[in-house]
């Protein structure tokens, strides 16, 4: 009889009741992938927009949740060279598999070697959040040493890790987040956290190289007023206006994070070199997963959800 796991998966778009904890045949790793055992998976927003139908067609399902883990290698397959039973790794997933599963076959550009000093859970708080925040700078922003960044939700998933980034590159850090999460803003390296109830960005910051939007709405649209002319908008949720753009020969992307075990690597570097740590806000069990869910889509969340499978 086939070995079999458990893992969340959707049959029905909706809110967290149609979230189904189902008993899977377990994946069999391909010639150059890994089968590791999965210990905890993070929660992201994608995961309650997949979940509400915003990325896909109902004929895709059932499709298992999560896009990030931390696990230990159980198997590979013939080509996987320099690996070992029980190594620890942590991965961005690509489409087409989901995380929040007890195993899971892993590409070979889709995981890297687990920070020597994070434990389980924060393991697996970094890899979405973090490949999307630098991707965002980095990739698409071109982020440099001096130059000025605003971004927009420096306290959340991917805003706390792209302070904290954008700061080791050496650039003059801006953020935007509540009153509650000043002081945090600060201890991850802001130079300047401004609590947007209280204040309009416009009036803190001027002659901006880089808006990283993690925000949208009338948040992105005033910050073309802080840019200066040949800077550059990114944004994770929506498009920027073309037309301003072009008017202050300004650059801009909206963009989904891809995965790269290079810049995964990376990465691993910064966290066990002390310049970047993820911060986790709460941590659910696996069969809570329709509460962690809510909680990131309705509540204040500073850093990451995280799931802990076992």
């Amino acid at each position: 009889m086939a070995a079999t796991m458990k893992c969340i998966r959707i049959h029905s778009f909706g809110g967290p009741e149609v979230l189904q904890f189902d008993e899977v045949a377990m994946p069999q790793p391909g010639e150059d992938e890994v089968l590791v055992k999965v210990h905890a998976a993070s929660v992201n927003p994608v995961d309650y927009k997949i979940r509400s139908g915003a990325f896909l067609k109902v004929d895709a399902l059932p499709v298992t949740m999560g896009r990030d883990v931390w696990g230990t290698i159980e198997a590979f397959g013939s080509r996987a060279k320099g690996l070992r039973k029980g190594d620890g790794v942590f991965a961005m997933l690509g489409h087409g598999h989901g995380g929040c599963a007890q195993f899971i076959a892993l590409k070979p550009n889709e995981h890297a070697a687990k920070p020597r000093n994070l434990d389980h859970i924060q393991a697996a708080a970094v890899p979405l959040a973090a490949m999307t925040a630098w991707q965002g700078l980095f990739d698409h922003g071109h982020l440099a040493q001096g130059q000025r960044v605003l971004i927009h939700g420096g306290a959340g998933g991917v805003g706390h890790f792209a302070v904290q980034f954008a700061k080791a590159r050496g650039a003059f850090v801006a953020t935007t987040v509540s009153g509650e999460d000043i002081g945090f803003a600060r201890d991850l390296g802001a130079d300047l956290a401004i609590d947007y109830r209280k204040q309009r960005f416009e009036e803190a910051v001027s002659d901006i190289d880089l808006v990283f939007d993690l925000v949208a709405g009338d948040t992105q649209e005033r910050s073309f007023n802080v840019l200066r002319d040949g800077g550059a908008m990114i944004s994770t949720l929506k498009e920027p206006d073309q037309e301003r753009a072009k008017a202050r020969n300004l650059r801009t992307a909206y963009y989904m994070a891809q995965p790269d075990a290079a810049q995964l690597a990376e990465i691993a570097k910064l966290i066990e070199g002390g310049k970047v740590r993820p911060a986790v806000d709460t941590v659910f069990r696996f069969a809570a997963a329709p509460e962690a869910q809510a909680k990131l889509e309705h509540e204040h969340v500073r850093g990451k959800i995280v799931l802990e499978i076992g």
